[in-house]
């Protein structure tokens, strides 16, 4: 628990092996892109070059984690040290063991974080969950008959607080096995039950460019978005699928609401407010016709390497 005591053993900076002392700070820490599935538990213990892969113990000895970075602008320790939980550590190594590899379970879901704004769209009383924003085609969330705009909130009774949270759940099971889903779409609790995959290794790259036929949103809600119908050259370009239809962002002014929703130049527009995108006239007509306070759009990136759709939420009304 944070506020425990507990003891870091390494190597640091090779002097040779090293006991250093401190407190739990944080547990379940994540989201800094060190790796792919982060629960890191946080600690103030002595962390220094070398100690990565060392144990750290609780004050009666037992593990409780391995060694595993630090956050330092010098390199050296400033209180900020992660390790990883030994379950799993323990989880790891047991598959490697037993099948000589990493096989972790597989959704076919892209989830991501909600916000306040998001949560209001979809119904959720508050901001626990992980909301489905693509469902990938002929995966286990499609077959199980999981949807985008689901928000999964339980998985085999354990609740799923973000999207790292899923992520993280979902990978630690074997492929293969059947799991409980349960989900809230549009307010309503839905189960679902899902017999895992095996995660695929693959992703998308990323290039920035665009055509010069486009056109500016000229409603509140998206000033200073300009689009543009998406066409064969564009596609080659920017690696969007053929499957995904919309507009394309071409500029977003920095200054605008758009921009602070994190609408960025490139993503696809491809649903507003629930309703299909099919070019750049459309994707304007249904933004005049939006009177909400906010407007819900749904959106294809090639951002990070790797395509899927994302909701986004707006806000109408110039930015002052």
């Amino acid at each position: 628990e944070v506020g425990d005591v507990v003891l870091a053993i390494g190597n640091p900076f090779g002097v040779g092996q090293s006991v250093s002392m401190g407190i739990i700070s944080a547990l379940g820490r994540g989201g800094f892109g060190i790796t792919a599935y982060e629960d890191f538990i946080q600690t103030d213990a002595a962390l220094n070059l070398g100690n990565s892969g060392g144990a750290l113990v609780d004050a009666e000895g037992r593990l409780i984690g391995i060694n595993q970075s630090i956050v330092s602008g010098s390199g050296a320790n400033a209180g900020v040290g992660f390790a990883i939980p030994v379950n799993q550590a323990r989880t790891v190594l047991e598959r490697l063991a037993k099948d000589g590899k990493i096989a972790r379970g597989y959704l076919g879901v892209k989830p991501q974080e909600l916000n306040r704004g998001l949560a209001r769209q979809f119904a959720v009383p508050d901001q626990n969950g992980a909301l489905v924003a693509d469902v990938f085609p002929d995966t286990p969330a499609e077959k199980a008959g999981i949807k985008q705009g689901d928000v999964i909130v339980e998985v085999n009774g354990k609740e799923i607080n973000d999207d790292r949270h899923l992520r993280l759940t979902v990978s630690q099971l074997a492929p293969g096995t059947k799991v409980t889903v349960k989900a809230l779409r549009r307010g309503a609790e839905k189960t679902f039950a899902v017999t895992l995959g095996e995660f695929p290794e693959d992703g998308l790259s990323k290039e920035s460019v665009g055509p010069d036929d486009h056109g500016e949103l000229e409603a509140d809600a998206l000033d200073g978005v300009e689009v543009s119908d998406l066409d064969h050259r564009t596609r080659q370009q920017l690696q969007i699928p053929h499957t995904v239809q919309g507009a394309l962002v071409l500029k977003v002014d920095p200054d605008s609401n758009a921009a602070e929703a994190e609408l960025r130049e490139g993503d696809v527009i491809t649903e507003i407010n629930r309703q299909p995108v099919r070019d750049a006239d459309e994707a304007m007509r249904l933004i005049r016709k939006a009177k909400d306070n906010e407007i819900l759009l749904r959106v294809w990136s090639n951002a990070k390497g790797g395509g899927g759709s994302r909701y986004l939420t707006v806000e109408t009304g110039k930015k002052k």
